[in-house]
């Protein structure tokens, strides 16, 4: 089955055939883009590798971390 979302694209008065689309077209596709690309970012962000970003910067920050000045 074709895609005819027409997403990506340029939006202008009318389409490829010299119909005119009208703006609830136009709309619709817009947000079926930004919804495509927000399950992208979903699934990178839900990764399991940057889930473990914040255990990587502790990890980082312990073993970069002064030792503590011993009092005389």
């Amino acid at each position: 089955m074709a895609d005819k979302r027409r997403k990506d694209v340029n939006w202008w008065v009318a389409d490829e055939q010299g119909n005119c689309l009208s703006i609830n077209h136009a709309q619709l596709a817009v947000l079926m883009d930004i919804r495509d690309e927000l399950q992208k970012l979903n699934a990178r962000i839900n990764c399991h590798e940057t889930l473990a970003i914040p255990r990587w910067l502790r990890s980082i920050s312990r073993n970069t971390a002064k030792p503590r000045r011993k009092k005389v």
